[in-house]
């Protein structure tokens, strides 16, 4: 009787424990979906809150004058029309200007990813007197904000003279404004548009590198520049990518450098950019500031589309340059 008992007592124990597991299950499997949705949901908000402003533009930028003053349009235009990229591609001298900026931008970005990578480098495996200082340096470049030396860079390159060189060459100070002089002479000497962050970038990924890596190079008898340019900076693309990406961006979308230096509009796709309202209102007599707008929205989506390609075909390399790059976490 008591084995039986037993018995009893283990079935209803091993049902109890089923009963148990299945409700465990059910109950994470219902956390697990209820916390996919509450994502999903906080994804779509943060998605709309950053693409809602560029679906609106794109839309707008397809808007006809009569879908414009129609108060039952909102996104979707009922005669849309490409006459507003046809003007803005016209006005922006979109080829030109685009092939000019592009080239500038190119270069650049080549001259900055080279002295930043050298400085970055330095500054992860070499010791030199006042490293630490001048590591701080750089730091203060990247919080500190720009317009407060605009004065100071504006003069010193209205007034360009070294060591009173041009004045006993030529007999005066030589006028760089107008130019794209001053943002090369920048980049060169490691103060270009956002250079410090940039060094911050390589020196985070050089001293994430293995120094095992550069001894089997010296052993090698591989000199200090070979060992740089064929083994380190080829094992840091990632954050050459990085580098390239953000450089390119921030030197295509940069207006403050050129209106500072005066540099033409024809010169700079996205300064001339900031004028195309203007123009079509002196130029094409569209005085209406609503309807030039629109104009200015077709010019936006012309002018981000290529900067728009370039990331979409590095996205890859340069998320996975961010993660090793120390610049998040």
């Amino acid at each position: 009787m008591k084995m039986e008992e037993i018995r009893v007592s283990i079935r209803k124990y091993n049902q109890n424990t089923v009963v148990i597991n299945k409700r465990s299950r059910y109950i994470h499997k219902s956390k697990s979906f209820l916390f996919s949705v509450l994502k999903f949901v906080i994804l779509l908000g943060i998605s709309y809150i950053i693409i809602g402003p560029v679906i609106s533009m794109v839309a707008n930028s397809l808007f006809s004058s009569t879908d414009l003053y129609n108060p039952s349009v909102f996104l979707i235009p009922i005669n849309p029309t490409l006459d507003n990229y046809k003007l803005s591609f016209m006005r922006l001298g979109y080829w030109n200007t685009l092939m000019y900026t592009l080239a500038f931008v190119t270069v650049i970005t080549f001259i900055q990813l080279m002295i930043t990578s050298m400085a970055g480098y330095g500054f992860a495996r070499f010791d030199f007197p006042f490293k630490n200082l001048l590591f701080a340096c750089v730091i203060i470049t990247i919080v500190l904000p720009t317009h407060t030396i605009m004065l100071p860079l504006y003069t010193h390159f209205r007034n360009w003279d070294v060591l009173g060189i041009c004045s006993l060459l030529f007999g005066h100070k030589i006028n760089l404004l107008s130019t794209e002089a001053p943002m090369i002479l920048l980049t060169l000497f490691g103060v270009g548009l956002r250079s410090g962050l940039f060094i911050y970038i390589f020196r985070q990924f050089f001293r994430g590198l293995p120094k095992e890596i550069e001894e089997a190079a010296f052993i090698d008898g591989a000199g200090m520049w070979y060992t740089y340019f064929r083994i380190m900076l080829v094992n840091a693309i990632p954050a050459v990518i990085t580098v390239t990406v953000f450089s390119m961006v921030w030197q295509y979308n940069d207006m403050f450098y050129c209106s500072l230096f005066s540099v033409s509009t024809d010169h700079d796709i996205t300064f001339k950019l900031s004028t195309i309202q203007a123009t079509i209102s002196f130029v094409d007599q569209i005085k209406d500031p609503m309807i030039t707008q629109l104009y200015v929205y077709a010019g936006v989506i012309l002018v981000i589309l290529p900067i728009l390609l370039i990331y979409m075909i590095l996205q890859k390399y340069f998320m996975e340059g961010v993660e090793r790059s120390g610049i998040v976490g």
